[in-house]
């Protein structure tokens, strides 16, 4: 009969195992980005990507050319030869632009001098660009060239969940995709679930969620696979995270047997009071 009982709990165990060691694992395909095969179309397809809209604590460069001189060195920080700031290198390499360039307000409003205050809350950067030129017009010469320039200080993001370096980041680019920020981050975690990638965004009509699949070649054509300022990326654990049996074979056997272990020791010293 003892023999029979341990033949059975044997059995069972061995059972669990191979069921533990077939749903435990995470499968490679699971971890390979951007599978499958691009679909050729011979129609140009605009790319998804709509221009960003300010929002209260961005933070934007704006950089004045003209002749006028004298309108230059009021508005620039640094000039290079007294016509232009160029200060625009030296931000990008520390991320100076904190301090020198122009934070949107609680209102919406930045604060340039001599022109003062100006709205700039859901304006694009061509649409901040065109007031301030329009505002500038007042002072400058007839003849006078003026060139002005309006980008966002970098695209601010926040990664947070299966990642490697998880917290806020910024890149210095006119455009960053979902792929970027992530590798940015030091890349999502083996128990990271790359296929639903959550994209929380904070618009001007309210806060908006989205989710895209990272290891399918169709991810280019998500409306969030280019994210935008402030985004906040979330990446979502696996349940193989939560049943805590390893992530891949070794491990999930180092548990199993450890598991094993435990209850034939139980049993042994059950028997034997």
């Amino acid at each position: 009969m003892y023999k029979f009982m341990i033949f059975k709990m044997k059995k069972n165990l061995y059972l669990a195992f191979l069921t533990l060691f077939l749903i435990s694992c995470v499968p490679s395909k699971d971890l390979i980005y951007l599978q499958g095969n691009p679909v050729k179309k011979n129609e140009v397809k605009r790319i998804n990507n709509v221009p960003y809209k300010l929002q209260v604590d961005d933070i934007i460069n704006i950089d004045i050319k003209s002749e006028n001189l004298e309108l230059v060195s009021i508005f620039n920080k640094q000039s290079i030869g007294g016509v232009s700031s160029g200060n625009n290198n030296a931000n990008v390499n520390q991320g100076g632009g904190y301090f020198t360039d122009y934070s949107v307000d609680d209102y919406g409003n930045i604060r340039l001098p001599t022109l003062g205050e100006i709205n700039v809350l859901g304006y694009t950067t061509l649409e901040v660009r065109k007031k301030i030129e329009s505002a500038l017009k007042a002072y400058i010469k007839l003849g006078e060239e003026l060139f002005v320039s309006v980008k966002l200080s970098g695209i601010r993001y926040t990664i947070i969940g299966e990642i490697s370096r998880p917290g806020p980041n910024i890149i210095f680019q006119n455009r960053v995709s979902i792929i970027d920020a992530i590798a940015n981050s030091g890349d999502i975690t083996i128990v990271g679930n790359r296929k639903k990638v959550e994209v929380i965004r904070q618009t001007i009509s309210g806060v908006e969620k989205y989710y895209i699949d990272l290891t399918k070649v169709d991810a280019f054509n998500s409306e969030v696979f280019y994210i935008k300022p402030n985004d906040i990326i979330n990446i979502i654990p696996l349940k193989q995270k939560a049943w805590g049996t390893g992530t891949t074979g070794l491990q999930t056997v180092t548990t199993v047997v450890s598991i094993f272990t435990l209850i034939t020791s139980t049993f042994i010293l059950a028997r034997n009071l």
